[in-house]
């Protein structure tokens, strides 16, 4: 069985990774026409038209991550099987507890000010109100999936209290640990009665700009966002003005409206929320550990092992 993998985050974990394969594998690690001709199995995020004309014998097309929209399904043969893999849910939820203490306690503005010899503490200035806690906080969930699960899990160990809106509708908030629970037709609620809102719902043509002006002033002067799911679930410049207006506490920032060129290098938004002095900016970065790549390539070599096997796969995409 051969197998290409075009996934840069995985060769790390090389050894693991081919120690982990049937017997007999062979693995090439880069992408080239040349190779995927005789290919079985493609491990990439990215799979064209152009790619899959190419790709005769194609069996599997894994993703290294969650989304598997730069696959060109329409393109594939109807026996070649698509997969995906998660494990960024610990990592993420680490973020989000990590920025909702930061962006609530004024560490930021913390850190700036003391730069510049300046203690922006209640104890040295009192005109700084003193910072909340998470204990009590009333936190807020968009989508309630495993991210949205683990970053509560989290939350709630210090006392949060929880509620979330998701898609369906149909999330028990009893069995989860929530005050409440409904569908996103309750967002506006959601959002007047958080004081940290994390959005990680997923990007469909319904979750598109699902969060704006409305929904921001109601979060209101002393909110939180954390922003870990998808940038356009987020009207662009309804959050920028939001922030720059201290209609909202602050916010942070992991998913973009720009990406960046092949060298890493690009603005990720039209607007300067550079400048601003209450937004934590990180770039797609939440999910981004070992312990994530690890456990992918866990998963990636499971699945393939299943597909020489004849076994049904795990984390199978629908075509």
């Amino acid at each position: 069985m051969k197998i290409v993998v075009a996934d840069s985050n995985l060769v790390p974990h090389r050894n693991r990774f081919e120690g982990s394969l049937p017997p007999g594998s062979v693995v090439v690690w880069h992408e080239a026409p040349d190779d995927l001709r005789d290919a079985d199995v493609y491990v990439g995020s990215r799979f064209t038209t152009s790619m899959a004309a190419a790709a005769d014998k194609l069996r599997l097309v894994h993703v290294a991550g969650a989304g598997t929209d730069k696959i060109a399904f329409d393109a594939l043969k109807p026996n070649v099987l698509v997969a995906n893999t998660f494990h960024h849910e610990d990592s993420i939820a680490e973020y989000v507890l990590a920025a909702a203490v930061m962006l609530r306690r004024d560490f930021l503005k913390q850190d700036r000010a003391l730069r510049d010899g300046r203690w922006a503490t209640s104890v040295y200035d009192g005109s700084i109100p003193q910072p909340r806690s998470l204990q009590g906080a009333r936190v807020g969930f968009v989508g309630f999936g495993h991210i949205g699960r683990r970053s509560w899990q989290l939350l709630r160990v210090l006392g949060a209290v929880g509620a979330a809106v998701t898609g369906s509708g149909h999330l028990d908030a009893a069995a989860a640990g929530l005050a409440w629970a409904a569908d996103t037709a309750h967002l506006d609620r959601l959002m007047a009665e958080s004081e940290v809102v994390v959005v990680s719902a997923p990007l469909t043509e319904r979750t598109v700009g699902m969060i704006g002006t409305l929904q921001l002033r109601a979060l209101g002067p002393q909110g939180v966002l954390i922003n870990v799911g998808r940038g356009a679930l987020v009207v662009e410049s309804a959050l920028y003005e939001a922030l720059s207006e201290r209609d909202i506490a602050g916010a942070a920032i992991d998913v973009w409206y720009h990406y960046p060129d092949a060298n890493g290098r690009g603005t990720p938004s039209a607007l300067p929320f550079a400048e601003l002095t209450n937004v934590l900016m990180t770039p797609h970065s939440s999910g981004v550990t070992e312990n994530t790549f690890t456990g992918r390539a866990d998963d990636i070599a499971a699945n393939i092992g299943r597909l020489q096997r004849g076994e049904p796969l795990k984390n199978l995409v629908a075509r």
